[in-house]
C-alpha cells in the first residue's frame, strides 16, 4: 500500500467518480431497458464495492435495494475464485436478494491481477418471473408460489453465456422476449461499471484505489457517528402496525442511543405469518433503518457502508421482520420495508420532536396486470407501484403525488402504457383533500384508474387501507387508501388492501392512495 494522504478535496472527488459509476450504469440500463417498469418507472438500483464486499458508492435509486445489496455481494463471493468477464445471479431472499422479480447482477472488476479489486452490482424488478399470478406478486403463503428461485449462480462465466441458466429464467417469465430484453440490458449496464471502475483503477493506480476505498467507507463511519452523537442517549419505543389478520400485525421497536451507536430492537415484533407476503428478511428491515439514519445526515454525506458501522440490530428469527424459508416474502420488500421505516422514524420522532416528519403514505400501492394480448397476439405481465402523499414536517408541507422512503422510483407515464398492452389509465389526477391537517399539511395522495379492452388477472398489495398515516405534533392523520372494482356494468366492490381478480373488457380497477399525515396543530 502507498503513504498517500487523501486530502478532503480528494475524498470528494473519489467519491463523485465512483458514484457517477453507479449512476451512469442506471443509465444506461433505463435508456436499453425493454419494460416499462425498468425503462419509464426506474425500478433498479447500482453500486460500486471493495473487494471484500463493502459497498463503497451508489447511486440515488432505490434505498430498499441499496441498504440489502451488500448481502447479496457477499454471497455471490462464495462463488470464487473468479476470472475476468464473469457475472453471478441472484434473487434468493434468503441469500441476498429482496424479493424474486428484484434481479441481482454482479461483476469482479480485475486491474491486471488475478484476484478481483472491486465489484460492481445491478438490481432491477423484473415485471414477471413466473409463479402463480401475471407479476410474480401474488397473495401468496410460500416463497414458490412467488416465482423462480435463483440461487447464486455463474450467469457469464469468463466472458461466454451460460445459455443453459439464461434460457430457465427467461422460460420462467410470461414475457419472455421482454424478460430477455431486460436481463441482457441488465448484464450490459453491469459490463459498462466493470469496464468505468477498470479505468478508475487505471488512474488512482491499484494501490491508491483500494486506500480510497478504506477512506471513504471510514468517512461514512465519521459522518453517521457524528449524527447519532447529535440523538440524545436512551431507549425509544414505538410500535405500528401491518393489516394482516382480524387485529393486524405489530412491528414493535425499541432504539437505543448510546453516544455514537444506535441499535435496533425489534423484540415483540409479531411472529412472520403463512396467511400474507408481508414477511420481510432481515437485509430488508436493516435497509430501512440504515436509511432512516442516513436522512438525518446533510445532502453531501456519503453514501457507502461505512455509514452502517455505529449500527446494530436484535432481529428476532422467524419474525415479520426476520422470516425464514419458506415464507412468502414478496410484500415484505415493498410493504413492510415502509412499516419499518415509519417505525424508526416514529421512534426518531420522540428523540428528536423538531426534526421528524409525520408519516407518509406508507405504502407502494402494487399492482399487477398480466393476461394474453389479442391485439398483439402474445402474453404480458405489468408491475408498477403508484404514488401517494408525503408527511408534513417541521419546515413545510409534504409534497402530494410523489413516492416516498423504501421507493425512490418515477411514475409511470399513462401514455406509455396503451403502446404496450391492452389496458390505459383514463383518470390520473391529486387526490384532493386526502394530506393530513396541520401546520404542515401532509401531501395528497393519488387517483389512478384503469381501464381493460381484453380479459386479464390483477393482482393488488397494498396497506393503509384501514390504519391511517399517522400525523404528529398535532397534525392530523392522512387519509386511508381505497382499491375498488367497477364492472362494466356500473356494479363496484372494495378490494381491501390485497386481492387478486379477474377483469373483462370494460371493467376498472380505480386506485385511490393515501395521503401523508400532517405536522403540527393548525393554525386559527
Amino acid at each position: 500500500m502507498s503513504d498517500l494522504v487523501l486530502s478532503a478535496a480528494d475524498l470528494a472527488i473519489t467519491d463523485a467518480a465512483l458514484a457517477s459509476v453507479a449512476e451512469e450504469m442506471g443509465e444506461a440500463l433505463g435508456r436499453t431497458a425493454f419494460s416499462p417498469n425498468i425503462k419509464e418507472r426506474r425500478d433498479h438500483s447500482f453500486a460500486v464495492f471493495d473487494a471484500r464486499g463493502q459497498m463503497v458508492a451508489q447511486a440515488a435509486h432505490i434505498p430498499v435495494h441499496l441498504g440489502a445489496m451488500p448481502t447479496a455481494v457477499r454471497e455471490v463471493m462464495e462463488l470464487g475464485p473468479f476470472a475476468p468477464g464473469d457475472v453471478l445471479a441472484l434473487n434468493d431472499p434468503f441469500r441476498g436478494g429482496t424479493h424474486l422479480p428484484d434481479i441481482t447482477t454482479v461483476s469482479p472488476v480485475f486491474a491486471g491481477g488475478d484476484t478481483p479489486i472491486a465489484f460492481v452490482a445491478t438490481r432491477a424488478h423484473h415485471a414477471d418471473i413466473g409463479g402463480m399470478a401475471p407479476g410474480s406478486m401474488p397473495v401468496a403463503t410460500e416463497l414458490l408460489q412467488e416465482g423462480l428461485v435463483i440461487p447464486p449462480i455463474r450467469l457469464i462465466d469468463g466472458g461466454r453465456l451460460n445459455e443453459a441458466a439464461f434460457a430457465l429464467i427467461v422460460r420462467n417469465s410470461r414475457a419472455p422476449e421482454e424478460r430477455r430484453g431486460d436481463l441482457r440490458a441488465q448484464l450490459a449496464a453491469t459490463a459498462l461499471g466493470a469496464r468505468r471502475v477498470e479505468a478508475l483503477a487505471a488512474h488512482f493506480g491499484e494501490d491508491g484505489l483500494r486506500e480510497r476505498f478504506d477512506a471513504l467507507l471510514a468517512h461514512g463511519e465519521r459522518v453517521i457517528r457524528a449524527v447519532i452523537a447529535e440523538i440524545p442517549d436512551g431507549s425509544y419505543v414505538f410500535e405500528d402496525r401491518l393489516e394482516v389478520g382480524p387485529d393486524g400485525a405489530a412491528i414493535r421497536l425499541a432504539l437505543t442511543v448510546e453516544g455514537e451507536t444506535a441499535h435496533f430492537d425489534f423484540s415483540g415484533t409479531d411472529p412472520e405469518t403463512s396467511i400474507a407476503s408481508v414477511n420481510a428478511v432481515a437485509a430488508v428491515s436493516r435497509s430501512a433503518c440504515y436509511y432512516t439514519i442516513r436522512c438525518l445526515a446533510g445532502a453531501d454525506a456519503p453514501a457507502n457502508e461505512g455509514c452502517y458501522r455505529p449500527i446494530s440490530f436484535t432481529l428476532p428469527e422467524r419474525t415479520l421482520v426476520n422470516a425464514g424459508p419458506p415464507r412468502a416474502v414478496s410484500a415484505g420488500n415493498v410493504e413492510t420495508s415502509q412499516r419499518v421505516t415509519d417505525v424508526a422514524l416514529g421512534a426518531l420522532a420522540i428523540a428528536l420532536p423538531g426534526r421528524i416528519p409525520a408519516a407518509s403514505q406508507g405504502t407502494m400501492n402494487n399492482i399487477t396486470i398480466g393476461g394474453y394480448d389479442r391485439a398483439r397476439g402474445r402474453a404480458y405481465a405489468y408491475y408498477e407501484t403508484i404514488a401517494g402523499g408525503a408527511g408534513g414536517g417541521p419546515l413545510r408541507a409534504g409534497r402530494s403525488g410523489v413516492h416516498t422512503h423504501m421507493t425512490n422510483t418515477m411514475n409511470t407515464p399513462v401514455e406509455a402504457l396503451p403502446l404496450a398492452y391492452p389496458f390505459t389509465v383514463e383518470r390520473y389526477e391529486l387526490r384532493a383533500g386526502s394530506g393530513g391537517s396541520g401546520l404542515h399539511p401532509g401531501g395528497d395522495g393519488l387517483v389512478r384508474e384503469y381501464r381493460f379492452q381484453d380479459q386479464a388477472t390483477v393482482t393488488l398489495v397494498t396497506e393503509r387501507r384501514t390504519l391511517a398515516p399517522w400525523g404528529l405534533s398535532g397534525g392530523g392523520p392522512g387519509a386511508t387508501g381505497r382499491n375498488t372494482l367497477i364492472r362494466a356494468d356500473g356494479a363496484t366492490s372494495d378490494l381491501g388492501a390485497r386481492a387478486q381478480v379477474q377483469v373483462h373488457p370494460g371493467d376498472r380497477i380505480r386506485i385511490e392512495t393515501p395521503g401523508g399525515g400532517g405536522w403540527g396543530t393548525p393554525s386559527a
